[in-house]
């Protein structure tokens, strides 16, 4: 069996690997440092939580004991996704490198670019960094990337999936050609095989699991959930979560609750809060402060549950985890495989349990296919959800916001039930009012000679000193009314001026009236001077 002290590494690293309590490397350890140590650059495909941190960090330990840095010229790069996984790998720095005098500086967001400006103008051996602040720092002229002599990208998936790439590429592009490249990744989507073929010269590839697999040590299930009423199904599936947790029992010591929204995270986080769980979030629009601080209670053990997004689910090494519970099923399925894979690591078993709704179960179904294995159906354990509160939101605020669009707005609704003003009226309370408008304005038609019948004399009263008609109210009619009564006379006189009595009678309507003339041939039309 291969130990450390086989792999050819710097004696002062040894040393501090056996301080760590190491003595036999994983299988992507043993495979990736003998060519690291060469020179040669490494792609790296293995698993979350088979140590792929140090199958780079004790190379470079090892390379860079010997020269020295200059002012802002690292002499060599690690690339990360996240903050959390940048600080992590800082960590290892620390523990590897205690006996080797090497410097190093972590470039990540939410920190002061002042103290970073100032690690690196005394000079870095390792430069440890996300590619956004990477680049902020290089764009206001503080950085130089031109001494860079091993460029190592960790979790390269990941930074697929946060659309890095085009950062990844440019950086590559600001090293020199000389670099030595260390690629690792869990997954190799064909866009990750592109730039592999593209920046790496003739790598080793050390592949020391199939790909997309879950470790033998994670017990799996998903929970079929279906909720009552639709409206329902938030506050149902979050007790759904905390009786899974309470049927564990003793067995969980701590867990990661895993959501897909960061806005999901924190409803879930408040829930288990007020139920009486020790719980906390954490997703990337938190304070870097506030996430470092619970990042730190859950290592620690002062924290039992930890609710997160995926910005957790990317190599970070919390060891003793005993339970992962995936809240939704991922959308993309190989975030399943990292979620999972932050309990059952160092040969620890551990438990990962996933609730599935129906509107989830066509990602259930890419998960199953990309893990080559169906996860094992569990029983829905018994739970009470609670009943709605008057005035309390049962749901998350995006599933508000979709309920209100397929309402067609939102619910303003006053405190006595009826809606605003606005949305008082209804369309046919609009058209009555309409109609009785009409009424109370309405005059008598002019009299008009009809061979059928007379019409009948008008009941509306009329008011003494006007010549329209009185308002219901008995008021003088208003002046709207009294311009179009005017409107009305002037039209009636000048359609009696032109009006011939030998035409016979005018034109009522389109009704039965006929008019003579137009029954009249044209001959009698002639005759009669109507043409």
């Amino acid at each position: 069996m291969t130990k450390f002290t086989d792999l050819k590494l710097d004696a002062r690293v040894l040393k501090a690997v056996e301080d760590a309590g190491y003595e036999t490397p994983t299988p992507i350890q043993a495979g990736a440092i003998p060519p690291a140590l060469e020179g040669r650059d490494v792609l790296g495909i293995a698993q979350t939580g088979t140590g792929k941190t140090a199958s780079f960090t004790l190379p470079m330990i090892t390379l860079l004991s010997k020269g020295r840095a200059r002012a802002r010229m690292p002499r060599s790069l690690v690339l990360c996704p996240t903050r959390e996984l940048a600080a992590q790998v800082a960590e290892n720095f620390d523990t590897y490198a205690k006996h080797v005098k090497l410097t190093k500086a972590l470039l990540i967001g939410g920190v002061s670019f002042k103290d970073q400006d100032a690690a690196i103008d005394r000079g870095v051996d390792v430069l440890i960094a996300t590619p956004g602040r990477l680049l902020d720092h290089f764009e206001r002229g503080k950085l130089l990337l031109t001494g860079v002599q091993i460029m190592v990208v960790d979790e390269a998936d990941r930074m697929l999936d946060m659309g890095f790439i085009p950062d990844i590429e440019r950086i590559f592009s600001l090293t020199p050609f000389t670099r030595q490249t260390l690629f690792f990744s869990a997954t190799m989507a064909p866009e990750i095989e592109r730039i592999t073929n593209t920046f790496l010269s003739a790598p080793a590839r050390i592949e020391v699991a199939r790909q997309a697999t879950a470790s033998e040590t994670i017990t799996q299930s998903v929970v079929m959930f279906r909720a009552s009423a639709k409206d329902r199904q938030p506050t149902e599936k979050r007790a759904l979560l905390r009786a899974l947790i309470d049927a564990e029992g003793d067995a969980c010591t701590n867990a990661i609750v895993f959501c897909n929204r960061k806005t999901e995270v924190d409803v879930v986080a408040k829930s288990l809060q007020k139920y009486g769980y020790d719980a906390a979030p954490i997703h990337g629009d938190l304070e870097q402060s506030q996430r470092t601080r619970t990042l730190d209670g859950f290592r620690e053990g002062t924290l039992r549950f930890l609710v997160a997004s995926d910005v957790a689910a990317r190599g970070l090494d919390i060891p003793a985890v005993s339970h992962v519970f995936n809240f939704d099923v991922p959308s993309h399925p190989e975030d399943y495989v990292h979620r999972i894979g932050r309990t059952g690591r160092a040969g620890r078993s551990g438990k990962a349990i996933m609730i599935c709704t129906p509107h989830d179960e066509k990602y259930l179904d890419a998960v199953e296919k990309l893990i080559a294995r169906p996860v094992p159906r569990a029983d829905t354990p018994a739970f009470t959800a609670p009943a709605p509160v008057e005035g309390e939101a049962t749901d998350a605020p995006h599933e508000r916001r979709g309920r209100d669009r397929a309402r067609g707005g939102r619910d303003d609704r006053r405190p006595d039930g009826r809606r605003d003003g606005r949305r008082e009226d209804r369309p046919e309370d609009r058209r009555e009012d309409r109609h009785a408008a009409r009424a109370d304005t309405a005059r008598p038609a002019p009299a008009i000679a009809d061979p059928v019948a007379e019409p009948a004399p008008s009941d509306t009263p009329l008011l003494a000193g006007t010549d329209g008609p009185a308002r219901r109210d008995g008021r003088p009619p208003r002046r709207d009314d009294r311009r179009e009564d005017r409107k009305d006379d002037r039209r009636d006189e000048r359609r009696d001026h032109h009006r011939r009595d030998d035409l016979g009678p005018p034109v009522v309507g389109l009704g039965d009236h006929l008019p003579t003339f137009i029954a009249m041939s044209l001959d009698e039309r002639r005759a009669t001077g109507a043409l």
